[in-house]
């Protein structure tokens, strides 16, 4: 269990780091772009808002990706942990199984000890 837990918080980690870097890097980028744009005012907001549009859209595929990601890795735990949970349930109801013999063969001794006290 103690894996995935670790393994979920890396993949946390790792999409929230790329998201952090896009977003750096993009605004790095508009940055520079315009600082050393050789183009007239209108030319650049006009590149401008083409970028924009451009990192919008990739924002919106890394977001979607990443919340398939995350939901494959949720459905993988939920999956996980239920069977498990199946496991340790079976396992229990073996250990009642095996105590309600144990007993069984306890009741059956004392019944014939004490018919031959009686009989």
């Amino acid at each position: 269990m103690d894996n995935h837990t670790e393994l979920q918080s890396n993949g946390t980690i790792n999409v929230m780091s790329f998201l952090g870097g896009l977003l750096v890097g993009s605004l790095a980028g508009g940055t520079a772009m315009l600082l050393l744009a050789p183009q007239s005012g209108k030319r650049t907001r006009t590149k401008i808002i083409q970028k924009s549009i451009e990192l919008h859209d990739q924002t919106n595929d890394t977001v979607k990706d990443a919340l398939a990601q995350t939901h494959h890795k949720a459905r993988q735990i939920k999956t996980s942990v239920k069977n498990q949970a199946e496991a340790v349930q079976q396992r229990g109801q073996d250990i009642v199984d095996e105590q309600k013999e144990r007993f069984s063969t306890l009741v059956e001794a004392s019944n014939k000890a004490i018919q031959g006290v009686l009989g």
